[in-house]
C-alpha cells in the first residue's frame, strides 16, 4: 500500500479477506465454536484495516463470499463480525459478496441466501457480482443507505460487452438506486481472463458508465 501510494495520486482501494469468511474457513482445533474464531479474526482485520488507511488506502473492501455459502451462522454473527472488524474506522469502508470465481462455479443463483441483513452493518459500500447469475435488481431497494457498487461484467464469458448492453443494466439499477448511490465494477476478480480481454471488458464498463453518466447529467 505505502509502495502504491507513493507511485501515484489516484484513489486506492485495498481488498482483504473478512472475518466470517476466514473463520469458515479455517481449521479450528482451538475456539469453542467458529463465531468465537470469527471474533478474534475480527480483532486481527480491524489492526490491518487501520494500517492499511494509514499506509494511504482511500478504501478497504473486506471480501465475504461465505456469508451466502452459510447464510444461517450469518444470520446469527455475520453482521456482528464485519461491526467488530471495522470498529473505530473513519475511512470509506466496503464489503464483497460473490458466488465464486467464475472460471470455477456455473449455474449460479440469481439471489442472494444473505445479502439484505448487510444493512444493519457499518460498511458504507455493498459490492455484489450481479452480472453471470443474472440478479433480480430489485434487492437493491433493501438497501437504502448503503452504496451498491454493481458487478457488470459477466467474467465466465469471454466475449467482450458492449458499452450499450452496460448501460441497459445500469438503467435496470437506477430503477431502484439513485444515480449518487451506484458505482460500477466488474463481478469479481479478473485473473483467469487474459490481459487483452480483462482489458477490453473494462473498457466497454467504463464506456457503458459514461453513456449513463451523460444520460442523467
Amino acid at each position: 500500500m505505502q509502495f502504491l501510494r507513493a507511485n501515484t495520486d489516484r484513489l486506492i482501494k485495498a481488498t482483504i479477506p473478512g472475518p466470517f469468511t476466514m473463520a469458515q474457513q479455517a481449521q479450528n482445533e482451538y475456539y469453542p465454536d467458529r463465531e468465537s474464531l470469527a471474533m478474534d479474526y475480527a480483532t486481527c482485520v480491524n489492526e490491518e484495516v487501520k494500517e492499511l488507511f494509514e499506509g494511504g488506502a482511500d478504501v478497504v473492501q473486506l471480501d465475504e463470499p461465505w456469508l451466502r455459502a452459510n447464510p444461517d451462522e450469518a444470520r446469527k454473527y455475520g453482521v456482528t463480525a464485519i461491526n467488530k472488524a471495522l470498529e473505530g474506522i473513519t475511512g470509506t469502508t466496503a464489503l464483497h459478496l460473490c458466488f465464486g470465481y467464475a472460471a470455477m462455479v456455473q449455474g449460479k443463483p440469481s439471489q442472494y441466501t444473505f445479502l439484505t441483513e448487510l444493512e444493519n452493518s457499518v460498511v458504507q459500500q455493498i459490492s455484489l457480482e450481479a452480472a453471470q447469475p443474472k440478479l433480480d435488481l430489485a434487492v437493491l431497494q433493501e438497501l437504502p443507505t448503503k452504496i451498491i457498487v454493481l458487478g457488470v461484467l459477466d467474467l465466465s464469458d469471454m466475449r467482450i460487452e458492449t458499452p450499450e448492453s452496460i448501460a441497459a443494466r445500469l438503467r435496470e439499477a437506477l430503477r431502484y438506486v439513485p444515480p449518487e448511490r451506484l458505482m460500477v465494477a466488474p463481478d469479481c476478480g479478473m485473473k483467469y481472463l487474459t490481459r487483452a480481454v480483462a482489458y477490453r471488458k473494462l473498457r466497454a464498463m467504463t464506456l457503458g458508465a459514461a453513456i449513463v453518466r451523460a444520460s442523467i447529467g
